[in-house]
């Protein structure tokens, strides 16, 4: 079962239809959406500063959501991915975002909607990220804009796949 604990009286709020693998933590003030999936060794500490997740959100296999202490928040939109083994720290991300495996996104960073954050990149410290666009490297910068077609055939489709994937693991429940 996953591990959801209050933290200063604070206590995660879950929408509605979410799946949480049995080892995800889950701390603090962090509210979450619906059609949300938690995924195995994922980490979602909100017990610095809050975090707030919207609809169809997954967090994948040992990634990391986390904030900073009366600075920054974490705020993620609607069908967003967070890709295993990424670092989403103090940050926005807007609606229909991927963020890459290994990926880190660093303090006051904002990442427009329908963009691509390539897997391994490094996005620095207030970086903000254009709409449409796929960032890359370390540290990441603007590698190309991107087509409405690789957001439907990407960005949603895999939102919309971990919606799925999840729904696999409720049936065995």
């Amino acid at each position: 079962m996953a591990i959801v604990k209050s933290v200063l009286g604070k206590h995660p709020k879950l929408g509605d239809n979410c799946f949480l693998a049995d080892n995800a933590v889950i701390v603090g003030d962090v509210t979450m959406g619906d059609r949300c999936s938690i995924w195995f060794g994922a980490v979602v500490r909100g017990d610095v500063n809050s975090i707030t997740i919207g609809d169809q959100v997954n967090i994948q296999d040992n990634a990391t959501i986390h904030c900073t202490y009366q600075k920054h928040p974490t705020t993620i939109g609607n069908y967003v991915s967070i890709g295993h083994n990424a670092i989403v720290h103090g940050c926005t991300l807007h609606d229909r975002v991927l963020v890459g495996m290994g990926a880190i996104v660093m303090d006051g960073v904002v990442i427009e909607s329908n963009t691509i954050i390539a897997a391994g990149a490094v996005v620095l410290e207030g970086t903000h990220c254009e709409s449409g666009s796929i960032y890359a490297g370390v540290p990441a910068k603007k590698v190309k804009s991107i087509t409405p077609e690789l957001v439907s055939g990407e960005i949603e489709r895999i939102a919309n796949n971990y919606t799925m994937y999840s729904s696999w693991f409720k049936d065995e429940a």
